[in-house]
């Protein structure tokens, strides 16, 4: 190691050992900072007057927010047509669609459309090599995905303007339905397409069996099939209700609205972490470098 990195370490030490150590010297204390009370002062000053400049060039960031409540993702043809069917598809979401809700709209199909809607690229004015990794990073800083307290989602979004950071929370409400009615969709076509099979070559079996010669086993037979088929039937009507069936997957509980005053920075915070930092890693300087008098010595 270093002579003077030894040097600073051992200047430290002794300073922390006369100050919090079992001798604590409270006049050593007092001796230091009375004699450099006025340089500590005015670094203070000029640290908080430097914080608040650099503030003030900090450009406003505005928040909006908008909260909504997943309903319950219950198949909508089963709870209406079903009547053994016990659960209620207009209860509020459980924990579990809170989760669904939050992975949707915190989805890269969900920063595309939003990048896409309102030309993200441009608006943050983003230039240069990897500009989508820059935009993504963008994106996530400035909007966020929660749950709040009483299982409801929370969207909120930052922007330099105030018109912008409301649309945006709204827009990803509104797109949230979208996202989820092709979901269910493309799962309910790929559905209906493997029930239709199932049904035509039920169909064909119980056309088959009709043709035997009739006997007891046979009309047996045929009874199980074309129950079967009936049950089939009834869930391949549910599905194409699930598929063509276009409703709302959340209750808007906070519309977003404009924000009339920013969000960030918050001057006081930077003025006081400036100010405080820079005292800080002034009394470390003084300790290392400044000349220590007789007194302090002895």
């Amino acid at each position: 190691m270093a002579l003077y990195d030894k040097f600073l370490i051992k200047q430290i030490l002794n300073f922390m050992e006369q100050t919090f150590g079992n001798n604590y010297d409270h006049q050593a204390t007092a001796r230091f900072f009375g004699r450099w009370w006025k340089v500590l002062l005015v670094v203070f000053v000029v640290a908080g007057l430097a914080s608040l400049g650099v503030s003030l060039l900090i450009k406003p960031y505005y928040k909006s927010s908008a909260v909504i409540f997943p309903t319950n993702s219950n198949r909508l043809s089963k709870a209406v047509m079903d009547y053994h069917y016990s659960l209620d598809f207009m209860d509020y979401g459980i924990e579990r669609d809170c989760e669904y809700a939050i992975q949707i709209l915190s989805s890269k199909r969900m920063m595309h459309a939003v990048c896409d809607r309102f030309n993200l690229m441009e608006h943050y004015a983003i230039r240069g090599a990897h500009p989508e990794f820059k935009l993504e990073k963008q994106y996530k800083g400035n909007i966020t995905v929660k749950r709040t307290d009483f299982l409801g989602v929370e969207i909120g979004v930052l922007d330099q303007d105030p018109e912008w950071a409301a649309a945006i929370a709204n827009y990803m409400a509104a797109m949230y339905d979208t996202l989820c009615r092709d979901i269910h969709h493309d799962r309910a076509v790929s559905a209906a397409e493997v029930m239709a099979g199932a049904c035509q070559a039920l169909e064909a079996e119980v056309d088959s069996l009709a043709k035997l010669p009739s006997t007891p086993w046979r009309q047996e037979l045929i009874k199980e099939k074309c129950s079967q088929l009936a049950d089939l039937q009834t869930r391949a009507a549910q599905t194409a209700v699930d598929r063509d069936l276009s409703v709302s997957y959340k209750y808007s509980v906070d519309v977003a609205t404009p924000a009339d005053k920013k969000a960030y920075p918050k001057r006081m915070l930077i003025v006081l972490a400036g100010s405080l930092g820079a005292v800080v890693v002034c009394i470390f300087g003084l300790l290392v470098f400044a000349p220590a008098k007789k007194e302090d010595e002895e």
